[in-house]
């Protein structure tokens, strides 16, 4: 079971690594970021483990303080990202499309322009429809983590 666990938790981490690798990374910022969506830089899909099968990111920059990321993340429709928590706080606006964000016992009907503030260890879950591909603007007050919890 001890070693499951560790084998586990290695996939996560080799994944988070794959996850931003080709995305650019600005952890010492000199001057402005600034980005369109239309000119955002896409990395390859992905997925799988509780994240969405076709989900793609792009790294705009790391906190060089905190190790915090801020990164967009597109979900193809249809598709869900299992019940999970972070280690540090989480702070989400909704890009495009139409999401349910569910939070604890509860849930939310989100859609452009939204913005979610969700505490470290708090668990939560996205819930794309079936009509429309979503994209978030991501950023935690710490480096990336993810556990899940079973549903």
């Amino acid at each position: 079971m001890k070693n499951r666990l560790f084998g586990i938790e290695i996939l996560r981490c080799l994944f988070l690594l794959l996850l931003f690798q080709f995305a650019p990374v600005l952890s010492a910022q000199e001057g402005p970021i600034v980005v369109n969506l239309p000119d955002v830089k896409w990395g390859p899909p992905g997925g799988g483990n509780g994240v969405p099968l076709g989900t793609q990111t792009a790294q705009q920059r790391i906190d060089s303080d905190s190790g915090g990321v801020t990164y967009y993340a597109r979900f193809p429709a249809g598709t869900h990202f299992d019940l999970h928590w972070h280690t540090h706080d989480e702070f989400v606006t909704v890009i495009s499309g139409k999401t349910a964000l569910r939070i604890g016992e509860e849930t939310y009907q989100l859609e452009a322009g939204a913005y979610v503030s969700i505490p470290g260890g708090m668990i939560h879950s996205w819930d794309m429809p079936e009509s429309d591909e979503v994209i978030i603007l991501v950023s935690r007050a710490g480096p990336a983590d993810r556990y899940y919890v079973d549903e």
